[in-house]
């Protein structure tokens, strides 16, 4: 059974700092490409940042500079170190690996809730 498992989310205010974690299980976690995603409520689910098996990152363009995406293969672990945050931040973010063969594979954690208010 795959599991996805965020953690990290919580109330922070502008110009703060939080760091998720998303820890992954039942899957071979090294071939998988791995990213976080967030969706604002009334918004559709977007892309954030990805990391590659090679650790090659992408960015979306408004948390460039912000933001840091990076994995452990040891551990089956992701991480994002979110900087300067801003209200417009606020969304739940979803963790998810991605593997493309002859299928595609793609699995989502449960998300958690990130808030920046004062």
């Amino acid at each position: 059974q795959v599991l996805l498992a965020e953690s990290g989310g919580g109330l922070v205010q502008p110009g703060g700092s939080l760091r998720l974690s998303c820890a992954a299980s039942g899957i071979h976690y090294s071939m998988y490409v791995m990213g976080w995603y967030r969706q604002a409520p009334g918004a559709q689910r977007e892309l954030v940042a990805t990391v590659a098996r090679d650790s090659n990152t992408n960015y979306e363009d408004s948390v460039k500079g912000r933001f840091t995406i990076s994995r452990d293969n040891a551990r089956n672990m992701v991480f994002l170190q979110m900087n300067s945050l801003k209200p417009e931040d606020t969304a739940v973010y979803f963790c998810n690996a991605r593997h493309v063969s002859n299928h595609v594979y793609s699995y989502w954690g449960q998300g958690t809730q990130v808030t920046v208010s004062s």
